[in-house]
């Protein structure tokens, strides 16, 4: 009870649930004080304040990763506090007050044979979320759908982007810049899966998706960022590229029908990891 309370009461400070609340859509990966504090807005003696009162109560751990300190959320500790909420507030009668997704996430597969709808974010769906979509398309077999789309209001393709998908066999004719708000209105097409493909699109609060899809984050660095010669900047193209090629093979790869949707959201969260050691 006493344990249950602190986490009500820790959570019941607005700065404290939405640093909580970033750490949870950035889970199973940490994020540093600087990514948070930049996009929640929060000066760095604030946000440390309200790291440090998260975690004296048990909800974020920290960890030191070479010169930098990431932090991830606790999310066993906030299972903890659902077990007691339904045991004791729910009379232990799950019925009464269990996750609608309850029924979804254990033991069964994660859905029937079909084709599936894949969504891919980024901040200006110009390169990365691009690449994802045209990959994705070539190497699905036919059994997805593969759009992409981006959080900020006005966006264009990157012509390196589409140079590169052009040399590499895609078809870039219906590829575009499109907004996430296209595909969260009605009669937009219902998602099956939705990844982030980089940190600020990640890090944004988004509406829940319809259909309750399985989300992962897939970061990469931002090749448009890259400043240099333009055989440097064909490069850093090429390279995140090769690395969402790496990811979108793996993907496609899955036994879907064979998995449930924690085993699928763990082997999703994998690919996520994938090629670290060479963009950390």
């Amino acid at each position: 009870m006493n344990d249950a309370s602190l986490i009500l009461t820790t959570l019941g400070h607005p700065g404290r649930l939405s640093v909580f609340r970033l750490l949870a859509r950035r889970a199973p990966e940490g994020v540093r004080p600087s990514e948070m504090a930049g996009a929640l807005g929060l000066k760095p003696n604030t946000l440390s304040v309200y790291l440090g009162t998260l975690e004296r109560a048990g909800l974020v751990t920290s960890q030191r990763r070479g010169k930098s300190v990431y932090y991830n959320v606790h999310l066993s500790r906030m299972g903890g506090l659902v077990d007691f909420l339904v045991a004791d507030c729910c009379r232990g009668r799950p019925d009464l007050c269990a996750p609608r997704t309850a029924a979804t996430l254990h033991g069964e597969s994660f859905m029937e044979d079909k084709t599936y709808n894949v969504l891919f974010i980024c901040t200006g769906n110009s390169a990365r979320s691009i690449f994802a979509e045209a990959l994705l398309t070539s190497e699905g077999g036919g059994k997805f759908n593969a759009y992409s789309a981006g959080t900020k209001p006005y966006s264009a393709l990157n012509p390196f982007a589409v140079e590169l998908l052009r040399r590499n066999g895609h078809d870039v004719t219906g590829l575009r810049a499109k907004n996430v708000d296209e595909f969260q209105r009605d009669g937009a097409p219902v998602m099956d899966f939705v990844f982030t493909v980089c940190d600020s699109a990640a890090n944004e609060e988004c509406p829940p998706w319809p259909g309750q899809p399985i989300t992962a984050h897939w970061g990469l660095p931002d090749p448009v960022k890259v400043e240099g010669t333009e055989a440097e900047k064909s490069l850093a193209f090429a390279t995140t590229y090769a690395q969402m090629l790496h990811r979108i093979q793996a993907f496609v790869a899955l036994s879907f029908a064979q998995l449930d949707r924690l085993s699928l959201q763990a082997r999703l969260d994998d690919i996520g990891r994938m090629d670290d050691a060479e963009h950390a």
